[in-house]
């Protein structure tokens, strides 16, 4: 269930590979890691079933519709298997759902099924009313999941958020929480509350029923 996570800036070769080597060591879902590293993750990980994820418009989502469709459609030529795309949190504030939804079939599309596509909502920065829309909103555009957060912004998961998630989108669609899960006891609320994935990383500390220092 865990999305093994490097996100951040600074990160090098060296450090995507020992996040690769240890999703494998641990069974993880897959490895989350900027656009550049993807190919790099994917060699690594090339004869497992671990899968390489990696963001699109991150971590504002301001990005033109064609420039995520095309980052998406680049990152699986180069061995994504699945992509977390931030939305038009613009676009949702406005009340222009048609754009929202747009944007995020645009992904959808790109990948044609060959890939998973998790949308981040970044829940920090909306209302209940604006969570529950652009569940739905990304559940009409096709999506496979809803993502909390970037782990970038205000805030990150919450309990409350997953739930309302989880109830807007039904049985169906997964439910990713990311951003500020640090402890195995932090993992199993987020399930408990209705998540399906998590994203950290601190995944190896949770495997192993310990802390994490940091989340990305």
């Amino acid at each position: 269930m865990v999305d093994h996570t490097l996100l951040k800036a600074d990160a090098g070769q060296a450090a995507i590979i020992k996040l690769a080597e240890e999703a494998k060591e641990y069974g993880f879902a897959s490895v989350c890691v900027n656009p550049v590293w993807v190919e790099t993750a994917a060699q690594v990980l090339q004869g497992t079933p671990v899968k390489v994820c990696t963001v699109i418009g991150f971590p504002l989502g301001a990005s033109a519709p064609e420039v995520k469709a095309f980052e998406a459609a680049h990152a699986i030529a180069q061995g994504a298997g699945e992509v977390d795309m931030v939305i038009n949190i613009g676009a949702l504030k406005d009340g222009n759902d048609a754009l929202v939804q747009a944007d995020i079939a645009g992904v959808v599309q790109a990948v044609s099924g060959k890939a998973l596509v998790k949308v981040i909502i970044e829940t920090c920065l909306l209302t209940e009313e604006e969570i529950v829309r652009v569940c739905k909103l990304s559940v009409e555009a096709g999506a496979d999941f809803v993502k909390t957060s970037t782990g970038f912004s205000t805030g990150g998961a919450t309990v409350e958020a997953v739930a309302l998630m989880r109830k807007t989108v039904g049985p169906e669609v997964g439910v990713k929480a990311s951003g500020g899960v640090r402890t195995l006891a932090d993992a199993k609320a987020m399930i408990q509350a209705g998540a399906t994935r998590l994203g950290t990383s601190a995944g190896v500390a949770i495997a192993q029923g310990q802390s994490g220092l940091n989340d990305y």
